[in-house]
């Protein structure tokens, strides 16, 4: 694809959702129909998924910023979010998101995960924006494992998603967490985790490892670890690894090599890695997944992009919106 086609598809990504996507209070469902942009399967309006969203939108704003059009569309839809709305009467914590049919989600985001771009978006907000001290709301529990200390939550993809636009690298905030060496340190100890089950599934090795929310055979699982998992079953899931190739290069790159060269077609195909993949500890898979789904190749290909160039971080960071959030939630940098 040429930079022209690429203008022109984000040109008319942009003007979908600035005009036509359903959406409430300027935030959008979680499903939209690829035929018709129209609601599906009932879902929410998601206030992470239209975190997410943004990220990409002020993404392609810094990388088109001389195509007027682009910029306008652009913040037009950032613009439009109603971030205190999505309070629903908290003071600091956001909720999950909202249906037509029942109101607001019960759930709220309260304990560290990839919402940190959320909240970033939300104090940083021009038009709409939350108290900074939102930020500090939200509870931050510590688990070490295999000599690793960090603040963690589940599924490895909760330590990567925010990274993929939000440059942490050499920042601190206000209680010393600094965001990129917390995800450094759960992707070894994820690795380490993955080693230490090789005893009862053969297939996990230094090289070949990674579990994440993805398919498997009983369907799609948001499992991961540590802690232990019960539902896991020797599936491996190469956007683990892809999506922390920012973080860690060294095990990571490794780890995707092998499997390409070990498993070859059975599992890497015209888009990249298939989903998930079970192996056994020979040759043959046990399982291989038909699909490969958007989310987790989309993660593995922002995460490629840092590594490579750090565009990706480059030009979401020259938006004035998420310096400013930093800066009012009291980041600062450090050598």
């Amino acid at each position: 694809m040429s930079l022209q086609e690429a203008r022109e598809r984000v040109r008319a990504t942009l003007r979908f959702f600035a005009n036509h996507a359903p959406r409430q209070q300027g935030w959008f469902y979680h499903w939209l129909d690829p035929a018709n942009g129209e609601r599906r399967w009932q879902s929410e309006v998601s206030s992470l998924d239209t975190a997410l969203l943004l990220g990409g939108v002020l993404t392609a704003r810094q990388k088109f910023g001389d195509d007027p059009e682009i910029v306008r569309l652009a913040t037009i839809i950032y613009e439009a979010v109603d971030f205190p709305w999505m309070l629903n009467g908290d003071p600091l914590l956001l909720s999950h998101g909202w249906k037509p049919e029942t109101g607001f989600l019960r759930s709220r985001w309260d304990s560290f995960c990839e919402h940190t771009i959320l909240y970033l978006l939300a104090v940083g907000s021009p038009t709409h924006p939350i108290p900074p001290t939102a930020w500090y709301a939200w509870k931050r529990p510590q688990i070490t494992y295999a000599g690793f200390t960090y603040i963690n939550c589940c599924s490895l993809f909760v330590h990567q998603y925010a990274h993929a636009w939000i440059d942490f690298r050499r920042r601190r905030d206000r209680r010393l967490a600094d965001f990129f060496l917390n995800s450094v340190e759960a992707t070894r100890a994820h690795r380490a985790f993955c080693q230490s089950l090789s005893r009862e599934f053969p297939g996990y090795s230094a090289d070949v490892w990674g579990i994440t929310a993805s398919d498997s055979v009983h369907g799609y699982v948001e499992w991961g670890g540590p802690p232990h998992d019960p539902r896991i079953d020797g599936t491996v899931v190469p956007c683990a690894a892809g999506g922390s190739l920012m973080f860690t290069p060294d095990i990571c790159l490794a780890a995707l090599r092998v499997m390409q060269e070990r498993f070859g077609d059975q599992v890497y195909g015209r888009y990249g890695f298939t989903d998930a993949f079970r192996p056994n500890g020979g040759p043959k898979l046990a399982w291989i997944d038909s699909d490969v789904i958007g989310i987790n190749l989309g993660i593995t290909l922002l995460s490629i992009e840092n590594l490579r160039s750090e565009n990706v971080w480059r030009w979401f960071m020259s938006n004035p919106e998420p310096r400013l959030a930093l800066e009012q939630v009291g980041f600062e940098s450090y050598p």
